[in-house]
């Protein structure tokens, strides 16, 4: 049986902390922190399954990434680099992102079979983002979707 996402992310963390690699150590650290955040989030605690581990480290990149263009625009580009280097890392256990045309594939299949369900235009919105989004999980963000869906459906 392959390893778990959660299992990886302590071992690399061991891994760094071995190697005196500080940044890595730490921001491995900060994703592990944010996993057990949503593991006992809610009315009970549970084991989050790869899926959700790749969710929240999709969440916590996508920080990175806000922090990043904050920073900058503050002029504390010391911050800024630091972020973008955490992202980097948190990247390296995220699905490769998808591409456009690889997008608007997946969105003219659901269409498709939205059409054939009797569903089109706008009304198909809701089938149509609840199939896209199963085949894209974690590999684009949930707005470019929602835009690439209303645009080929107001077509």
């Amino acid at each position: 049986m392959a390893e778990s996402l959660k299992a990886q992310l302590r071992e690399d963390l061991t891994a760094a902390m071995k190697n005196r690699d500080a940044l890595r150590a730490s921001t491995l650290r900060m994703a592990l922190t944010a996993i057990a955040n949503e593991e006992v989030a809610g009315k009970e605690a549970r084991e989050l399954s790869d899926a959700d581990v790749m969710s929240v480290l999709g969440k916590e990149a996508k920080n990175r990434r806000e922090s990043v263009t904050a920073y900058r625009d503050a002029g504390r580009d010391d911050l800024a680099d630091r972020e973008q280097a955490e992202g980097v890392i948190l990247a390296e256990y995220l699905p490769a992102p998808i591409t456009t045309d690889e997008l608007h594939a997946i969105v003219d299949d659901a269409v498709s079979a939205a059409a054939a369900d009797g569903k089109s235009g706008m009304a198909a919105m809701g089938i149509v983002m609840k199939a896209v989004q199963a085949k894209v999980a974690g590999r684009a963000p949930g707005d470019e979707v929602a835009a690439a869906v209303k645009a080929r459906l107001e077509t």
